[in-house]
């Protein structure tokens, strides 16, 4: 048995997932919960943001997220690459600052503007 706390609404609800009988999930008050459940025990994802360096812009720093979720074993990894990389201004919200972020098939795209000084 797994517990989890469900972050699919502000509900919170108490989540045990039984890896023994075909991940079924019990605490839930709603159907999300049900799915949160067998894909945290099953295969744990999370949305990584941060800071990437900017060179020539008016502002030395921008932010970034990955465009979905990476499994949460690479999150550390993926930090490591994400904290190398060095984009030259004008970016603009979209931007891919990363394609394919360790062979995930996920980019890290740009989420704020930063304008060439």
């Amino acid at each position: 048995m797994k517990k989890f706390i469900c972050i699919m609404c502000p509900k919170g609800c108490h989540l045990t997932v039984d890896e023994d009988n075909d991940y079924r999930v019990s605490g839930n008050s709603c159907n999300k919960g049900v799915k949160y459940g067998k894909a945290e025990a099953t295969n744990p994802i999370r949305v990584v943001t941060s800071t990437v360096i900017v060179n020539g812009g008016n502002n030395q720093l921008c932010s970034v997220k990955t465009a979905d979720g990476i499994p949460k074993k690479s999150v550390l990894e993926a930090m490591r690459e994400i904290n190398s990389v060095q984009l030259k201004a004008p970016v603009k919200i979209g931007d891919v600052a990363i394609e394919n972020l360790l062979d995930t098939g996920i980019d890290v795209v740009v989420t704020s503007d930063i304008q060439a000084s």
